[in-house]
């Protein structure tokens, strides 16, 4: 079976689900060219737990976790079938004892459901959520993505979903295009020029105690899930950036494939 890649998406405004633009169009190409995944295991920015969980549920809900989009959102349905099967490899490769299972309280979430409906518009291919551990620095989440990396030769595509710069209370709401601050744009930089780093810690681990790290992400939720990602590489593999671009002038839609 051939090894997959691991995906880390800058997910964005949840309008992408309704829009057609260079992000959506790098996500359909993604899905169209990638071999077909046997399951998907998602790290979404917006599952942000105390402790480790799982959905768990046989068709788990599609979440709208956003208000004042158009009806056309709200009423956006993506029914992918979970699997059991991802849940316990998840659980034995992890070997945590503590990991929970959510068989209907939570579901897919529009970081993962939002992107996968581009990828993957059938909803065909069962999905599972793995939540991020707010109580866990951020070395255990790096660390997190190696002990998963074994799930890339069985056929199961890894997505983090997230944004490298994610500062809404900056953000230009009234133009996208607007000139993306200097923080931002340096921390964007400085993450896009560590992705290949073979320095031990990644030098992306502590990221985030930089000045513009601690502007550009005012909470870390949303840069962990690059983490993950960045654990599953596998020697010097190549990590390539797939589409890159600031929005609103602080939000980054910066993604990247793992090998």
């Amino acid at each position: 079976m051939k090894r997959l890649p691991a995906l880390f998406v800058g997910h964005g405004s949840p309008m992408n689900v309704l829009e057609t633009n260079r992000y959506t169009e790098t996500w359909r190409q993604q899905g169209e060219q990638l071999p077909r995944p046997s399951a998907i295991l998602v790290v979404s920015a917006h599952w942000y737990t105390q402790g480790s969980w799982l959905t768990s549920a046989s068709h788990p809900r599609t979440i709208h976790d956003f208000r004042g989009f158009p009806q056309a959102l709200q009423e956006t349905e993506y029914p992918a079938p979970g699997s059991a099967a991802l849940v316990e490899r998840v659980k034995s490769l992890l070997n945590e004892e503590n990991i929970g299972e959510d068989n209907g309280e939570w579901g897919l979430d529009h970081g993962s459901w939002g992107i996968l409906v581009k990828m993957f518009p059938d909803a065909d291919i069962p999905v599972v959520q793995l939540s991020i551990d707010g109580s866990k620095p951020a070395q255990w989440h790096y660390d997190t993505g190696r002990k998963l990396a074994a799930l890339r030769d069985e056929g199961v595509l890894v997505l983090g979903s997230g944004n490298v710069v994610h500062n809404l209370r900056e953000m230009d709401w009234q133009n996208a295009q607007a000139e993306p601050y200097p923080w931002a744009e340096s921390f964007n930089s400085f993450v896009r020029d560590n992705l290949n780093s073979e320095a031990i810690p990644h030098p992306l681990i502590n990221a985030l105690d930089r000045e513009d790290g601690k502007r550009a992400n005012p909470s870390p939720e949303h840069f962990l899930p690059l983490l993950y990602i960045l654990g599953m590489r596998e020697g010097a593999e190549p990590v390539t950036v797939t589409v890159d671009g600031i929005e609103s002038a602080s939000l980054s839609m910066l993604s990247v494939k793992v090998g």
